[in-house]
């Protein structure tokens, strides 16, 4: 149960940011355009969170998505750090943080069913 909580809580997290940025609201862009980051990446960055939230929900891939959002929000705590911008820097470190844990409780899995399976 724990680990479809976590996930549920991702996919909403990572859908609504990502359809955010593909939406290009305004408050994106100024938050990219603050930064100093091209459009383009603003763009790029929302398709890799809405792929991440949908791969999240397919059994398949989703230890793979959660890995590669965890991944992704490095660059997002980077960014906050460097714009000293701390009570976002805390959201994105507790948001990368639950990412990689899910990322992990699904490779824990796998490896558990790979044993399972071998014997």
């Amino acid at each position: 149960m724990k680990k479809h909580a976590i996930t549920g809580l991702l996919v909403l997290i990572f859908a609504a940011s990502g359809g955010a940025k593909l939406a290009a609201l305004p408050f994106e862009i100024e938050a990219f355009t603050r930064w100093g980051y091209p459009l383009w990446f603003m763009y790029l960055t929302g398709a890799l969170e809405t792929l991440g939230a949908l791969g999240l929900l397919m059994p398949v891939l989703s230890r793979l998505a959660a890995s590669g959002l965890a991944l992704l929000m490095l660059g997002a705590i980077a960014t906050h750090w460097q714009h000293q911008e701390w009570p976002m820097l805390i959201v994105a470190t507790a948001i990368g943080a639950l990412a990689a844990w899910r990322a992990h409780l699904g490779w824990r899995e796998a490896k558990v069913d790979a044993a399972r399976n071998a014997d």
